[in-house]
């Protein structure tokens, strides 16, 4: 009990017996924790439960992002978004199937074993294209898989292709899609949409594509953008209705937390700061700690920089990423962290968190297990 009472303090005691004896945590637990400045303790709650999943194991994989636009129709409507742009911009581009093939077969390179392809919402980028493209991807790069496309790009697609979300979603299985990532969630607080992305799809829409993409057996991560002007309550919503979504489809992979990154956007006008590390490790924490149906709980090292990525390994996130090679999104907007890292980076990383580096593939298979060296 006496360490009990170093790691924990009063106001959080009772969350503590909750997360000792397996229950889950309320919403109004969820709204204390992201109020409570009590980091450390939050964070040894949360390498509790880590553990009790994974051990000491800290997961990793090679991969590439591949970004095929950045002309976006959305572009004026995300205020905190830095990397659309309209089609007559300066810096607009958009990348024909063959270079984004050629681009494929340059970032290709031993071990990787996913590309990560996510773009601007294109007003003339309909289905074909991207079955065809898949379709080619897969025929080049049959043991890679493709994580592709938002759930808001899927919608897109869908709609100026004038099919539903589902067929858009069956052909481009049948093309050769492997999985969706997690973005475009941003915020489900009506209020903050209202301010950062107002028009944007919303939450419902998000959530019926990824439900959709579960139903066909297609997994998805998810994501919650933080940092901006959402309050501690609306995190906590956010969080407790994606882990109602999971209980209904159970299809969700892992959550990644995304910094809010405030340089090059309309909205670090008001915003105008990064993040602190102790905000970043209190989300992560409080992720582990309230998503109690998510396996995994990424420390996504591009928005919170690799050293805090490796920090974040002892409060609650099990999942480093991985090597990225090449990434745009988030830099546009002004992230100060290396466009890649390599898998001897971050072996090191996790290593120096005492943690055991496994690297996996796309659905969490462990390809290797990296034991402490000796």
């Amino acid at each position: 009990m006496a360490s009990r009472a170093v790691q924990v303090n009063s106001d959080l005691a009772d969350i503590l017996e909750k997360v000792e004896s397996g229950q889950r945590l309320s919403l109004d637990d969820a709204a204390r924790i992201f109020r409570s400045d009590d980091v450390l303790s939050l964070g040894w709650m949360a390498n509790l439960v880590r553990e009790r999943r994974h051990g000491d194991m800290a997961y990793y994989n090679i991969n590439a992002h591949i970004e095929p636009t950045n002309v976006c129709v959305l572009a004026q409507v995300c205020k905190f978004c830095a990397f659309g742009k309209r089609r007559d911009e300066e810096g607009a581009y958009t990348l024909s199937a063959d270079e984004i093939l050629a681009k494929a077969e340059k970032l290709h390179s031993p071990g990787v074993s996913e590309f990560h392809i996510v773009g601007g919402l294109h007003p003339d980028l309909k289905l074909e294209f991207f079955e065809d493209l898949l379709a080619r991807l897969e025929s080049k790069f049959p043991d890679v898989h493709l994580k592709c496309l938002t759930a808001l790009e899927i919608e897109h697609i869908a709609r100026i292709s004038h099919v539903s979300v589902r067929e858009c979603l069956e052909r481009l299985k049948e093309a050769g899609l492997d999985s969706l990532p997690g973005g475009g969630a941003e915020t489900f607080s009506e209020r903050a949409r209202n301010i950062i992305c107002r028009g944007k799809l919303s939450p419902e829409k998000w959530m019926d594509v990824h439900r959709t993409a579960h139903e066909l057996g297609l997994r998805s991560n998810a994501t919650m953008l933080y940092g901006h002007v959402e309050t501690p309550e609306e995190r906590a919503e956010h969080l407790v209705a994606l882990r109602e979504l999971q209980d209904e489809t159970g299809g969700f992979l892992a959550f990644v937390p995304l910094a809010y990154h405030p340089e090059n956007n309309p909205l670090g006008e008001q915003v105008r700061f990064f993040t602190t590390g102790l905000d970043d490790l209190r989300v992560i924490a409080a992720s582990r700690l309230i998503l109690d149906n998510f396996d995994h709980i990424k420390a996504y090292w591009v928005m919170v920089g690799p050293k805090l990525a490796q920090v974040a390994l002892r409060f609650g996130a099990d999942d480093i990423h991985g090597t990225v090679v090449e990434e745009r999104i988030g830099h546009d907007a002004g992230a100060r962290t290396p466009g890649g890292l390599t898998e001897t980076q971050l072996i090191r990383l996790i290593r120096q968190a005492a943690r055991i580096p496994v690297r996996h593939d796309s659905l969490y298979q462990k390809l290797e297990v990296m034991p402490q060296e000796t």
